[in-house]
């Protein structure tokens, strides 16, 4: 809530649970990055690893884009690993990704692996949360997140990034009533995670999902959405809405709306009205434009914006990327795209949105 005095630009919290609104909120995944020139000035002194554990620092790059860009929200400058690392595992995180020297192979790697008291082994991220909303004054709402059960299992398993998955799919058809265990783990870690970055002033949370695209919807539904419908509903008694995205999932979409979540997100790969159409009207809907348009011409880009909010409609839609945000980006690109949505988003309310 913001202070006496102030007003918070609250679209973002009143699109995700569906009420009307004056424009269309937009934010970006990976908003605070190195597509920005002043985030690269600071990251050029510190490690990536250091940088998401100094609350200051965090802070301020957190910030960057909603004054650059005039985006509705803050996304806490983190990492979805952070919570995995209090967990006991060595985690090396650079511009190559992520990389886990020690992977988690074993019925006794698992076991090892603590659920730490999130104030005691990520608290930094709770301070960042509190230092945003003083920085800005809550002026926007600050988002916090983390990854989901499957994906975090995933880079663990796997020891970084994989294109075949074949390490932690063999866990799961191999071993499943480990990989369950495994899990319920990740699930006990992630939930406390989340809950301290709402009690230090997250509005909303997001659940990064991003590789349960990898899964079939028979895979998906036996491992990975038990946990994260558990995740949404915790999350929602404290009173904020839930988003839950993943990439390549278009498939899967019926399966996330069982999760509960107030909003999903959609990556580029499917038309925002396919979307709604098998998500249903009762859940709001983010995204989708591809990360890539932004390197379209103008007119070509603002052509894009047009589309997917026409295909969205105006009640319940939080316009973002279908991705995150990629480093070569023009920041004058994003700042344009940011300015086309809330300019036709206000049309499109309006009824004077062009055909």
């Amino acid at each position: 809530m913001a202070p006496e005095g102030t007003s918070m630009n609250d679209r973002l919290l009143k699109a995700a649970r569906r009420q009307p609104t004056d424009t269309t909120p937009v934010w970006l995944m990976r908003q605070a990055g190195r597509y920005l020139p002043e985030y690269r000035a600071i990251r050029g002194n510190i490690a990536f690893l250091d940088l998401c554990k100094h609350p200051d620092l965090a802070a301020e790059v957190t910030v960057q884009p909603v004054t650059r860009l005039g985006v509705d929200a803050a996304i806490i400058f983190s990492d979805i690993l952070i919570p995995v690392e209090a967990m006991g595992i060595v985690l090396e995180l650079g511009d190559k990704g992520p990389h886990f020297p020690q992977p988690v192979r074993t019925a006794a790697d698992i076991e090892r692996l603590a659920v730490p008291d999130p104030v005691e082994g990520t608290g930094f991220v709770a301070e960042a949360i509190r230092r945003t909303r003083k920085a800005l004054n809550d002026s926007v709402p600050v988002i916090g997140f983390a990854g989901a059960p499957f994906t975090l299992a995933a880079y663990m398993v796997e020891g970084g990034g994989s294109k075949s998955y074949i390490l932690i799919k063999r866990l799961l058809f191999e071993q499943p009533k480990l990989a369950h265990t495994f899990f319920q783990k990740l699930t006990d870690t992630l939930i406390p995670y989340l809950k301290m970055q709402v009690e230090a002033g997250a509005s909303i949370v997001q659940i990064f999902d991003s590789w349960g695209g990898e899964l079939s919807p028979y895979d998906f539904e036996r491992f990975s959405l038990p946990y994260l419908t558990r995740m949404v509903k915790e999350l929602q008694a404290t009173g904020v809405p839930v988003i839950v995205f993943g990439t390549g999932m278009s498939t899967h979409l019926p399966l996330l709306k069982r999760t509960g979540a107030d909003v999903i997100g959609l990556d580029w790969r499917i038309p925002a009205d396919d979307g709604r159409r098998i998500l249903g009207q009762d859940v709001a809907v983010q995204g989708n434009l591809d990360p890539l348009h932004l390197f379209l011409p103008r007119e070509e880009l603002e052509g894009r914006v047009v589309d997917i909010l026409k295909r969205a409609g105006p009640v319940g839609h939080i316009f973002n990327l279908g991705h995150g945000i990629l480093p070569p980006t023009d920041p004058e690109a994003a700042k344009f795209l940011v300015e086309a949505v809330h300019r036709h988003g206000a049309a499109l309310r309006q009824g004077t949105l062009s055909p």
